[in-house]
């Protein structure tokens, strides 16, 4: 039944989009960063990331599910230069100075850094392909409305849970200071460098499986 069909992918988009939103990973990391350094501001607009890159992210998952299924190496790619990505947000985390409420030197370009970090990642590209992109195309075969929710749900909990998260580290960047500023923000970094580093390991992987 069409109403059926809408509440049900409405309720996947909805599970899946709260399981990535508060997933730990560079962008999360990135979120609660960028609001500890700069405030709740910037790390809502990296929140807001997915909403400018998963566009072209879900056409090229389908473009790639149709003509490059099994190209590991494409995925491989990504990842490494993701990867490579995500250890200079590490380095630069790493080496962050206690919070001062003097304006930053830099301009804190917090959208463009989620922006990037996302378009990086492979983990959205791996997801369009092996679940979000066949559960739509699912969906719009039963009902078109159906496609729309499962994509509605997602993103209003995936980015919703990012913006709740930032707003939370706000709150909490207003009783850190000094010496516990400066450990929370190294502590992001190390975050930033496992998740690098599990990026490049995965590029690697999936480079190696492709040679193979």
């Amino acid at each position: 039944m069409p109403t059926s069909s809408v509440s049900t992918f409405l309720g996947a988009g909805v599970l899946l989009g709260l399981s990535a939103g508060f997933s730990p990973g560079p962008l999360l990391t990135l979120v609660v960063s960028q609001t500890l350094r700069h405030g709740v501001r910037e790390g809502v607009k990296v929140a807001m990331a997915p909403l400018l890159t998963d566009l072209p992210i879900i056409l090229a998952s389908f473009f790639i599910l149709q003509r490059f299924a099994h190209s590991e190496t494409l995925l491989g790619l990504i990842a490494l230069v993701g990867g490579g990505f995500v250890l200079n947000l590490a380095i630069d985390s790493l080496r962050a100075r206690p919070f001062s409420a003097e304006i930053p030197e830099q301009a804190p370009r917090s959208l463009g850094r989620g922006v990037l970090v996302n378009l990086l990642s492979p983990h959205p590209y791996l997801f369009w392909m092996t679940v979000g992109a066949p559960l739509m195309v699912r969906a719009w075969t039963l009902n078109p409305l159906a496609s729309l929710a499962f994509a509605a749900g997602f993103y209003g909990c995936l980015v919703g849970a990012k913006v709740l998260l930032a707003i939370l580290s706000g709150r909490c960047r207003a009783y850190t200071s000094g010496r516990v500023h400066e450990v929370l923000l190294r502590f992001l970094g190390v975050l930033l460098l496992s998740f690098a580093g599990l990026l490049i390991k995965e590029g690697i992987q999936l480079l190696a499986r492709a040679a193979g």
